[in-house]
């Protein structure tokens, strides 16, 4: 029993150790860097941005061309043969028109309308896209930040337990100490190692998608740098929960895109309403030998009849279209409302629960793991009670860390569903 437990924990250990000396391996690649320089870096190369940023361009070259007037028609004809031949060869015979197609109902102006709101459109998709991007780049960043802290704790424990381990298999060689003594530290050795384990697997997966926003090479390990403290402060007594919500009314381009697809549709239905009304044609033609006479020069003017189609159906969708944005207005409406009235309860919350521990807590437990570690060297506490003790401070200090990263993150929440930042950390 106790080869089978050694072995099956030595093959952690050396996957352990093998993981360790795979991050140490890119240890030079190590990125340390705040969260100002990782926005600064999203900015300049990330691709999605760079995509949507096109889609500005393209609308931009639909209003060209919807500015742009119809282009002359010109035909030619030239005679091939006759039956009569009176008034010479059909060669002879030519003649030549041009005509210009002329919108009505102001066609070209509603046109130009919908291109402009288009533009609108493609840069609120834009910006909406950007303001979600950053929610998660700063998610990710202080989600690796605090779980790293966290992965300190673990090493720390793994260290001075391998430590103690060695010192437990010498003696337990010389007959010291029992047995179960020392299978109790390998045990407790091997579930710190698969729980540090988790937590690195969880911290490699957080860097891969921020490495990808900031375009970082898959071999970059990311370092975050943090200096605010928001220990004991109160900072959403720095905004009123009404500013919050004005703010969010004013700068949630979700919802902006949500109105202006309503004036979209209001112009599109006039424009459908143009359409039922006949364009018109006008031209002019030259007949060198013509039946009323040589030389022909005649004007004519051309038009549909509206008798049948006069865009009853793209009438009737447009109107359509009109209701159908306005609910969605409603209802981009009452999201926003509650977006923001549930996120600054969860952040209240968060602020309350943060505020009530004793900021000296962290500190004076650490150093009593000092001193418990001595003691221990000492032989003046048993084993159980110096696993004890570990086992509370890590669990502590995990919980701790968890609930730091909970109050950033819902500060963090409320900045992205007000579209302001009004809690950069």
């Amino acid at each position: 029993m106790y080869i089978k437990i050694t072995v099956i924990l030595l093959i952690w250990i050396g996957c352990f150790t093998f993981s360790q000396s795979a991050r140490a391996q890119t240890a030079a690649d190590t990125l340390s860097i705040t969260i100002k320089q990782a926005e600064d870096q999203f900015l300049k190369s990330n691709l999605n941005l760079i995509i949507n940023h096109y889609n500005i361009d393209n609308a931009s070259a639909q209003l060209v061309t919807a500015r742009l007037f119809n282009n002359p028609n010109f035909n030619f004809s030239n005679g091939i043969y006759a039956n009569d031949v009176s008034e010479g060869p059909a060669y002879k015979e030519q003649s030549y028109g041009i005509s210009q197609l002329l919108t009505t109902a102001g066609k070209r102006n509603k046109n130009i309308q919908l291109a402009r709101l288009g533009i609108t459109q493609s840069r609120y998709q834009f910006f909406d896209l950007l303001r979600t991007l950053k929610f998660t780049l700063r998610n990710d960043f202080y989600t690796i930040y605090y779980q790293q802290q966290s992965a300190k704790v673990y090493n720390e424990e793994i260290n001075s337990l391998s430590k103690t381990l060695v010192a437990y298999k010498q003696q337990y060689a010389k007959g010291n100490i029992a047995e179960k003594e020392l299978l109790r530290i390998q045990a407790q050795l091997y579930s710190l190692q698969v729980e540090y384990t988790s937590l690195n697997t969880g911290i490699d997966t957080t860097e891969s998608q921020l490495k990808l926003l900031l375009r970082l090479s898959p071999r970059t390990i990311i370092n975050p740098i943090v200096s605010a403290d928001l220990t004991g402060q109160e900072v959403l007594a720095t905004v009123s929960y009404q500013q919050l919500l004005d703010s969010a009314y004013a700068n949630r381009y979700d919802y902006k895109l949500a109105k202006v697809a309503v004036d979209y549709n209001n112009v599109n239905l006039q424009l459908q309403k143009a359409t039922a009304v006949p364009d018109v044609s006008v031209s002019l033609g030259y007949d060198k030998l013509g039946g009323y006479g040589n030389n022909y020069l005649g004007g004519g003017i051309s038009f549909d009849l509206p008798f049948f189609n006069r865009n009853q159906g793209g009438i009737k969708q447009a109107r359509i279209a009109i209701d159908q944005s306005k609910v969605q207005l409603q209802s981009q409406q009452d999201q926003v409302e509650s977006d923001v009235a549930t996120n600054y309860k969860m952040a209240l919350t968060q602020e309350k629960l943060a505020n009530s521990f004793d900021p000296k807590f962290k500190p004076e437990f650490s150093h009593l793991i000092a001193e418990v570690n001595k003691n221990y060297e000492n032989r003046n506490i048993g084993l159980l009670e110096f696993l004890d003790y570990y086992d509370t401070y890590k669990t502590n200090t995990l919980l701790i860390n968890n609930q730091l990263l909970s109050r950033v993150i819902s500060l963090e929440q409320l900045n992205y569903v007000t579209g302001t930042p009004f809690f950069n950390q």
